[in-house]
C-alpha cells in the first residue's frame, strides 16, 4: 500500500499556494493533476508548487509550478516563498537554492525571520513575455477594454509569469475579481497574464493585489 502524499495549503501574500512534496517518491503530478485537484471542492490554489527530488548538484529539490487550469509556470515568487520556508523549517538552513523552468532559483531567510527569493531578472521585450504584437515600450500599454473599467496603461513583465500592473490611485476602487479574468486573457497576452493593481504607498512602499492565472 502506497504512503499517503504529503501536501501543504499556504497562503503567500494573499495567493493560494499548494505544496506537494515528491521528494523520495516516484509518482509525478503535472497539468492533469493540477486540473483535476483544482476542479475539487475546497481545493483552490493559485499555484500547485510539487518539490521533487534535486536534478542538479547543489540544489535542495526541482520545483515544477502549475496554474490552476494545468499550465505551467517558469516562475513563482510566492509560491517559491512558501517552498523555501517549508525546506528552512526542516533542514534549519538559512540559505537555499531550487531549480525551476526558469534556473536556479536562491531563497535566504533573513534576519527578520521572512523569506527573500531572488527570482531572477524581469523579461520586458514584448517577445520575451510574450506579446501578440510587437511593443517598443513594455512599460506603459493602453489594453482594449481596460480604459472603460476605470484603468489606464499597464506596465507588462515577465517574471516566470507573463503581468500586467495598472497603477492606480485606491486598491479597493476597483473589483479586481471581475476585472481579472477578461483582462487575464485579453487577446494580446497569448500565454495570459497575471493582472494587478499596484497603488505607490510611499518613497519605498509599493501596495499591490494581483489577479492569479486560471
Amino acid at each position: 500500500m502506497s504512503t499517503p502524499i504529503r501536501f501543504r495549503k499556504m497562503n503567500g501574500l494573499g495567493n493560494e499556494i499548494l505544496v506537494v512534496d515528491l521528494r523520495g517518491r516516484r509518482e509525478e503530478l503535472g497539468p492533469a493533476a493540477a486540473r483535476a485537484i483544482g476542479r475539487r471542492d475546497g481545493q483552490h490554489f493559485d499555484q500547485m508548487m510539487v518539490l521533487r527530488d534535486p536534478e542538479r548538484a547543489g540544489t535542495d529539490a526541482f520545483v515544477g509550478i502549475f496554474n490552476i487550469d494545468g499550465s505551467e509556470a517558469e516562475a513563482c515568487g510566492n509560491g517559491m516563498r512558501c517552498v523555501s520556508w517549508v525546506v528552512a523549517q526542516e533542514t534549519g538552513r538559512r540559505a537555499l537554492k531550487f531549480e525551476t523552468r526558469a534556473g536556479v532559483l536562491e531563497a535566504r531567510v533573513t534576519d527578520a525571520g521572512r523569506i527573500a527569493v531572488d527570482i531572477g531578472v524581469p523579461r520586458f521585450g514584448w517577445r520575451e513575455i510574450p506579446l501578440a504584437r510587437p511593443f517598443a515600450n513594455t512599460g506603459a500599454i493602453a489594453l482594449d477594454g481596460a480604459d472603460g473599467r476605470g484603468l489606464g496603461a499597464a506596465s507588462v513583465v515577465n517574471v516566470g509569469n507573463p503581468h500586467a500592473v495598472f497603477w492606480v490611485s485606491h486598491l479597493d476602487a476597483h473589483d479586481l475579481r471581475r476585472l481579472g479574468p477578461p483582462l487575464e486573457t485579453h487577446a494580446l497576452f497569448p500565454a495570459r497574464a497575471n493582472i494587478s493593481l499596484a497603488h505607490v504607498v510611499g518613497p519605498r512602499s509599493i501596495a499591490v493585489r494581483t489577479w492569479e492565472r486560471g
